[in-house]
């Protein structure tokens, strides 16, 4: 078994596979595990990403249901310990981590840029609001483009992305960033 002091002490997100069909099932089993193992101070949030879609309209009711983003998988909030790992790793319908193989491999976690957008869809995340107006300066802080100025285009403050206009190959080219990859000059 590997060390605990080889896992990181961050809460992170975490995706775990399960037989198809038993998400819930696992869902309402590592819940019950997490309590009654007293793991809530390494497990935090257990998610299954689900949005709402339009029904087949057999009829002319429009209906709508609720559906799995990711059939099969089950993301989770913690900090992967030895018993933290054992917990999620032992819970009946979880066949393992995603992105871990196997034999006592650490999992890997995913990156915000991954989870956000998802939490985003799912309403677990709350969209800033951001001050800027069009013709403002900002500075790119993440990505490939990290510490130039830019002058912002206009905002989508409702999905949380800004346009700006950057200079490449010596012309002005529009590009749509994250209110969390700038920040106000």
């Amino acid at each position: 078994m590997a060390n605990s002091s080889d896992f990181s002490q961050r809460r992170l997100w975490y995706i775990v596979q399960t037989y198809s069909g038993l998400e819930n099932s696992v869902k309402v089993s590592l819940e019950r595990r997490i309590e009654t193992m007293n793991m809530e101070d390494k497990i935090f949030q257990v998610m299954i990403p689900e949005e709402i879609v339009p029904a087949d309209k057999k009829d002319k009711n429009p209906k709508e249901k609720l559906v799995k983003i990711f059939p099969g998988y089950v993301f989770i909030e913690m900090i992967v310990t030895d018993d933290s790992w054992f917990v999620v790793r032992n819970t009946p319908g979880v066949t393992g981590f995603l992105g871990s193989s196997g034999g006592g491999t650490k999992p890997v976690p995913l990156k915000p840029d991954e989870i956000n957008p998802i939490l985003k869809k799912c309403g677990m995340l709350q969209v800033q609001k951001f001050n800027v107006r069009p013709g403002q300066q900002v500075r790119i802080i993440n990505g490939n483009f990290q510490g130039q100025v830019v002058t912002v285009e206009n905002i989508d403050q409702d999905k949380g992305k800004i346009h700006v206009l950057i200079e490449m190959f010596e012309r002005q080219t529009s590009m749509e960033l994250d209110f969390t990859d700038v920040e106000v000059v």
